[in-house]
């Protein structure tokens, strides 16, 4: 299919004919300060390996003046069409493409987006071009295994700055002409221009210094933990380089916080881009600086996996994402001097959770997933490819040996540097390295969708002694419409024992084995006195569902919050709350779990995820006219924790905002007012900006505030953060007019003047969507499926997905729901991407309302 959407056979095409050996990309960019569109000049540098053949170039551009191909001028209105510029009649060898368009700034965070900071009015400017958008800033061969080097010279305002892959060159009147860079893919080249604030520092060791750099807006530099975040850097080279034993194999190490980012960050080569929301503007929990870390480290690790070695095409995308998951992990819990050693503790809780939802939808895929063209990659940036894969990955280094599995990684960053590869180049070298034979392993965890469950099954006499003990595998069918049988895998596993001594759960004993079949016997445990608690896959080693036996269970449950570490505790929760979304485990018993054990927990980032969870819990997985009462108690505890939490900790600061959450009652919600305006307090509570906007929404959206508290709140923080802000309370109003206003400024936006830009989109969304607001968003199930197909023709990749995932009616939890859902899919017959979208959200409404039964069968 011609077009924006690439085909994988059509890549295998181009790359077969053509070897490209160099773009000069010149931009014009100074008109950025008023907008529209700029000048992009592309010369490109290729070989084809045959005379006569046909290829084409990848440009999204409004205006192509100028197509000069080996010195004949192309006439633009014949050879370019859907975002493709055709060539014909390539010389054998060595070709030279010249373009010269007129590219347009972006407001969607795709290609080169462009940004008005209301503090200062200056704008700034950031690219991101993963999966296919640098073709909207340059011309350019746009698949990963057509690297190239690449120069810039842009010419950009006065006083503004540029950075790009390579070092930051001094400018002449205003043009900044930048030096080759290595050989690299399209989508890893950046260019982020405007008046940023800069802070440097280097990473110096044995004789080798990488120049750093961290900007972010002037309106954000008071904000600017830099110190914090060259500390997890240097950290991250350091642990990177010697497992690796690879040096960092690029001139500089760039990292920009820029606004309006629709990721966490972006890999780009010696330059990497960071939502600024991690510039904490307020006061966070630790959780949140160790995600931060975690993303830092995750961008510093593709540094080696995904930009010096690049898969070949995007099936294999998941060899760039989940090395870097698991790299981001490790090197927290390994490295010396971390700051988060218990990182495998949050992989567990956060991570880990999310590939298990993920695995059980019906879009469920192989790790190595089939990508046919540029729509499945697309929303394929998923928890199998980041989650899953890690968790995987996880297993591996614990099958083959950790030494192994990073000799083998060291082979394979030698043997491809400044290449691109497939799996098979990866398993090879770790067979080399390990002795192990990977080709059943490969086939049965990477090329198999689906998930397994292992249950223990325990034999004892009557003193206790264990008799038998064996772990059965199951491999549960997988949901409806995906593709795949289900499949039983080789598991690496740990069993830990666990005593209660003190009150408090201790590990006595630990056996690790090879799981593999239906039933695997555990000989070591037969002659040992059975404990309190025996727990499957103890230490997170592989990638499975657990269950606990019946006395396991019971004593988990009174005692969950008594084991004296946190990765134990972090995989009861785990799998506390996928017994819930199963249907296994009542909403009413998850909650009452919950308050007896969450006061004992220590760890801020479980807690804050146990927050999250409840609440969906109580929202979807209820029984509906039991709901109220669930909601009511967890309120209350929420307030219990928040009045005897110590003043100014992490956890009075997370019980704070759970409480703002789901405040409802009138004495709830006026003692939020009254902590918004000053007359009550908590000691060591610090009211601040982040925290007024939380509590604010829900006033908002409960009707105890209005346009004026809106209006008045936006005036005290008249930033891009308090825009956001104030379009989710806006949109949260309990109003007709309200949602009105709201669903026309995201859906019915005709055009690019009338568009909200992707950030304020995705605030109005979730101002809009309010889980105690049903009956009135009842009316926009029906809206949402005459619209969305529209949407997504019309609107780009990021924008479309916003809308199709934030606006589908999740919260109309019925079978007319699903009917109405199965009757569109049938007559619209939407592409694979959407399809695989709105499928997704059908099955959280089949969950739910499955949850929701067992939840009434448990009154």
């Amino acid at each position: 299919m011609p077009g924006t959407n690439l085909t994988r056979a059509e890549a295998q095409e181009r790359a077969r004919l053509l070897t490209v050996d160099a773009y000069e990309i010149d931009l014009d960019l100074s008109g950025a300060q008023q907008g529209g569109t700029y000048r992009s000049v592309t010369t490109v540098r290729f070989d084809s390996a045959e005379a006569g053949a046909e290829s084409f170039v990848d440009l999204v551009a409004p205006t192509v003046h100028e197509i000069v191909l080996n010195g004949d001028h192309l006439d633009p209105t014949q050879t370019f069409a859907d975002s493709r510029i055709a060539l014909s009649g390539l010389r054998e060898g060595r070709n030279e493409l010249k373009v010269v368009a007129d590219c347009a700034y972006t407001n969607t965070g795709e290609g080169l987006h462009r940004f008005v900071d209301p503090v200062d009015d200056q704008a700034y400017l950031y690219t991101q071009f993963e999966v296919p958008d640098a073709r909207r800033v340059f011309a350019s061969f746009e698949q990963p295994d057509l690297k190239a080097t690449f120069q810039f010279t842009v010419k950009a305002p006065s006083g503004w700055t540029v950075i790009s892959n390579s070092p930051t060159p001094e400018p002449t009147d205003d043009l900044w002409v930048f030096e080759p860079t290595p050989r690299m893919s399209t989508y890893i080249t950046a260019l982020i221009v405007g008046p940023y604030h800069a802070v440097h520092s280097s990473y110096e060791k044995d004789g080798q210094s990488v120049p750093l750099g961290i900007y972010c807006r002037p309106s954000l530099a008071e904000h600017l933990d830099a110190d914090a975040i060259f500390d997890v850097t240097r950290q991250g080279f350091e642990w990177f380089q010697e497992k690796f034993d690879y040096a960092y194999p690029f001139a500089k190490y760039d990292q920009l916080f820029v606004p309006e980012f629709n990721a966490g960050a972006m890999e780009n080569a010696g330059a990497v881009t960071i939502r600024d929301q991690y510039v904490f503007r307020s006061k966070v929990t630790d959780a949140a600086y160790e995600v931060r870390a975690s993303t830092i480290l995750h961008e510093l690790a593709h540094m080696w996996f995904g930009d010096l070695v690049t898969m070949e095409w995007w099936n294999d995308l998941w060899l760039n994402e989940s090395f870097a998951t698991y790299a981001e992990a490790a090197c927290q819990a390994y490295a010396p001097g971390s700051k988060w050693p218990h990182s495998w503790t949050t992989f567990a809780n956060s991570m880990k959770t999310w590939a298990y939802r993920q695995d059980q939808l019906p879009s469920t895929h192989p790790i190595m997933a089939e990508i046919n063209d540029l729509d499945d990659v697309l929303v394929n940036f998923d928890g199998i490819t980041y989650a899953k894969g890690a968790s995987v990955l996880k297993q591996l280094v614990a099958y083959v040996g950790m030494d192994e599995f990073f000799r083998g990684v060291q082979a394979y960053f030698k043997r491809h540097a400044f290449g691109n590869t497939r799996l098979s180049d990866l398993l090879g070298a770790l067979e080399e390295t390990s002795g192990r034979d990977l080709k059943t392993w490969s086939k049965k965890w990477l090329e198999t969708a689906g998930i397994n469950i292992l249950r223990p099954e325990i034999g004892t006499d009557g003193s206790g002694v264990i008799t038998s003990f064996a772990i059965r595998q199951e491999a549960p069918a997988l949901p409806e419409g995906a593709k795949g049988e289900p499949t039983l895998r080789p598991h690496r596993i740990a069993v830990g024992l666990y005593e209660l001594r003190g009150g408090k759960l201790v590990r006595t004993d630990r056996v690790e084995l090879d799981v593999d079949g239906e039933l695997t016997a555990v000989p070591d445990l037969v002659g040992k006195q059975r404990p309190a608690v025996i727990l499957l896959n103890d230490d997170d080693l592989s990638y499975a569902k657990v269950r606990l036996d019946e006395e396991s269970l019971r004593v988990v449950t009174e005692h969950l919050g008594d084991f004296t570490e946190s990765l134990p505790r972090a995989l009861s929760w785990a799998s506390a709350w996928d017994m819930t979304r199963d249907g296994e485990l009542a909403t009413r018993d998850y909650l009452a779990l919950v308050l007896s054990g969450i006061g004992k927990e220590s760890d801020i980032g479980v807690v804050q995820s146990l927050h999250r969870q409840v609440k969906l819990a109580l929202e979807l997985y209820a029984a509906p006219d039991w709901r109220d009462t669930g909601l009511a108690r967890w309120t209350e505890a929420a307030l219990d924790h928040l009045t005897a939490a110590e003043p100014g900790s992490d956890h009075q600061l997370a019980w704070a905002r759970a409480f703002a959450a789901a405040a409802r009652t009138p004495d709830q919600l006026d003692l939020l007012n009254a902590l918004l305006d000053g007359t009550e307090s908590f000691e060591g509570l610090a009211v601040d900006t982040e925290l007024r906007w939380a509590f604010l929404e829900r006033l908002a959206s409960t009707g105890r505030a209005g346009e004026k508290e809106i209006a008045a709140e936006y005036e005290r923080d008249r930033t891009a953060a308090g825009e956001r802000h104030a379009a989710t309370a806006r949109a949260a109003r309990p109003t007709a007019e309200a949602k009105a206003e709201a669903w026309a400024s995201v859906v019915e936006a005709s055009d690019a003047k009338t568009a909200l830009p992707n950030a304020v989109q995705e605030a109005v969304i979730g101002g809009f969507v309010q889980t105690d607001q049903r009956e009135l968003l009842a009316p926009y199930t029906e809206k949402f499926f005459a619209a969305v197909k529209d949407v997504w023709a019309s609107r780009s990749h990021e924008m479309a997905q916003q809308v199709a995932v934030g606006l589908y009616p999740s919260l109309q939890v019925s079978q007319a729901t699903l009917d109405l859902t199965d009757a569109w899919l049938a007559v619209e017959e939407p592409n694979a991407a959407l399809r695989r979208l709105i499928s997704e959200s059908r099955a959280g409404v089949e969950r739910a309302l499955k949850a929701q039964a067992a939840d009434a069968a448990a009154a």
